[in-house]
C-alpha cells in the first residue's frame, strides 16, 4: 500500500525514496531478500542520481543493499561495498565514531565470510578494538560483541593457532 501511495511521484521525491526504502527494508526483513534486491539496486541508483550530496542516504541505501548481499549470500559483493562504506564513514567522522566502528564490524564479517582472515583480525585487532574501547569503553554491548565476533572468527579459521585464540 505504501508504494502504490507514491509509485507514480516523480523519481526525485522524498517520499517515493522513502517508500522504496520502506518497502525493501520490509521483504528483507521478512525472509525475502532475493525480492528485496532489484527494490534495493532500484533505490541506490535513485539516490546516486538525486541524492548524492546526502550522505546519510547515501550511506543508508548502501548499508542495506551490502547487507541484503551478505543475506543471500552474494558476500563478494557485499564485501565491496562494506569497504566503500567504511571508507567513506572513516574519511568523514574518524575512527573512533560510533558509526565507523559499527561500519567496520559489517567489513570484518565480509572479509572473515570471504575467508580473508588475516585481513578481518587486523582490521578487529588493530582498528575497530581500539577504537571501540576507547570511545565506548570495554564494557560496552558493542565492544564485547566485537570480541565475540572476533573469537567467533578465530575459531571458524583452520589456519588459527592456539596462540592465536589466546591473544
Amino acid at each position: 500500500a505504501c508504494w502504490k501511495t507514491y509509485v507514480g511521484r516523480p523519481e526525485a521525491d522524498g517520499r517515493r525514496y522513502q517508500a522504496l526504502e520502506a518497502l525493501s527494508i520490509a521483504l528483507s526483513q521478512w525472509s525475502h531478500p532475493e525480492e528485496a534486491l532489484p527494490v534495493l539496486e532500484a533505490n541506490l541508483a535513485s539516490t546516486c542520481r538525486h541524492w548524492s550530496h546526502s550522505g546519510e542516504r547515501w550511506l543508508n541505501a548502501h548499508t542495506i543493499l551490502a547487507n541484503c548481499f551478505a543475506n543471500v549470500g552474494r558476500n563478494d559483493e557485499a564485501l565491496v561495498l562494506h569497504r566503500a562504506i567504511y571508507a567513506k564513514i572513516v574519511a568523514t567522522l574518524g575512527v573512533s565514531h560510533e558509526h565507523a566502528i559499527q561500519s567496520g564490524a559489517n567489513l570484518a564479517i565480509s572479509l572473515f565470510k570471504e575467508e580473508l582472515f588475516k585481513e578481518g583480525k587486523s582490521l578487529m585487532c588493530d582498528e575497530l578494538l581500539p577504537a571501540a574501547r576507547r570511545s565506548l569503553g570495554t564494557d560496552h554491548d558493542f565492544t564485547l560483541m566485537l570480541n565475540q565476533n572476533l573469537a567467533a572468527a578465530l575459531a571458524d579459521n583452520p589456519e588459527c593457532t592456539r596462540d592465536d585464540l589466546l591473544e
